[in-house]
């Protein structure tokens, strides 16, 4: 009895010691967190993840560290306070640039410098606002982004301003000019990315209604997606960001996957 409990506690502290690592960087003084698994993926996979309104991180959320670690993947979480990942000036963020600008400017260039990775070995992963956020980047760049994972997505977020929201209630000039900018609205029918995966909890009131519009005006073009629009684990929580974790991080791996295998474009006149 001794030697197994021995074995377990030596087996415990390998696993820790073998265990990716979460540290702090500042890009343009805005702080990033960023996760290096103890053996990352061949293939030099990269995850950004977008965060929700709440400004919630995942280096204290056990479920996502242990599938970062578990597949490779290297993750960077940029902070980008209530802005909703839009192309508006969110003053509470930054007034010289917008929170689509510092990912493309700042971000981008970062994942490429320090971990030599470019897209479509980029992914990106969402919940909430910040699941709404990479839908409506992958959209809006389906070339940059071909992989998007969006758990929760508050794609309406026009109707926070119904109830006063006084952060989008600055970036836009009312309700309709917001929802002109959400992420249904910049979907191309002839250009989408190519692995898309969204999810949201039928008890989740306030924002079920937008996903399962997503989905049926995806269904009626034509376009490639996977969803989950009935699995019920907490309504609008982390309680459902975790229970769906291991299939929206499960999605992005076979998608990275692809893409990496996936024939380059040639030229015709080459």
């Amino acid at each position: 009895m001794f030697q197994c409990r021995h074995n377990k506690i030596l087996k415990s502290n390998l696993e820790k010691l073998m265990a990716g690592t979460w540290s702090e960087i500042s890009l343009d003084g805005h702080m990033c967190d960023i996760f290096e698994p103890s053996t990352p993926s061949a293939r030099n996979q990269i995850v950004i993840y977008l965060h929700g309104v709440h400004l919630g991180r995942l280096h204290d959320k056990t479920v996502f560290t242990d599938l970062f670690e578990r597949n490779g993947l290297r993750v960077i979480c940029p902070m980008t306070q209530r802005s909703w990942w839009t192309d508006k000036i969110c003053r509470e963020f930054s007034e010289e640039y917008t929170a689509e600008q510092f990912l493309l400017q700042f971000v981008l260039p970062k994942i490429a410098d320090r971990w030599s990775a470019k897209p479509p070995q980029i992914a990106l992963l969402g919940t909430s606002m910040g699941g709404q956020g990479a839908l409506r980047f992958s959209y809006k760049y389906p070339d940059l982004f071909p992989v998007v994972s969006a758990i929760s997505p508050a794609i309406d977020y026009q109707l926070r301003m119904h109830d006063g929201d006084e952060v989008l209630a600055a970036m836009y000039e009312d309700p309709e000019a917001a929802r002109q900018d959400t992420a249904l609205l910049h979907i191309h029918p002839l250009n989408w990315p190519r692995h898309q995966f969204f999810c949201c909890d039928p008890t989740d009131k306030t924002w079920f209604a937008s996903a399962d519009r997503l989905h049926m005006k995806l269904y009626s073009l034509g376009v490639p997606h996977e969803y989950d629009l009935e699995t019920s684990a907490g309504g609008h929580s982390f309680d459902y960001y975790a229970a769906m974790a291991p299939r929206a991080i499960s999605f992005i791996v076979d998608a990275l996957e692809q893409e990496y295998v996936r024939l380059p474009v040639v030229d015709s006149d080459s």
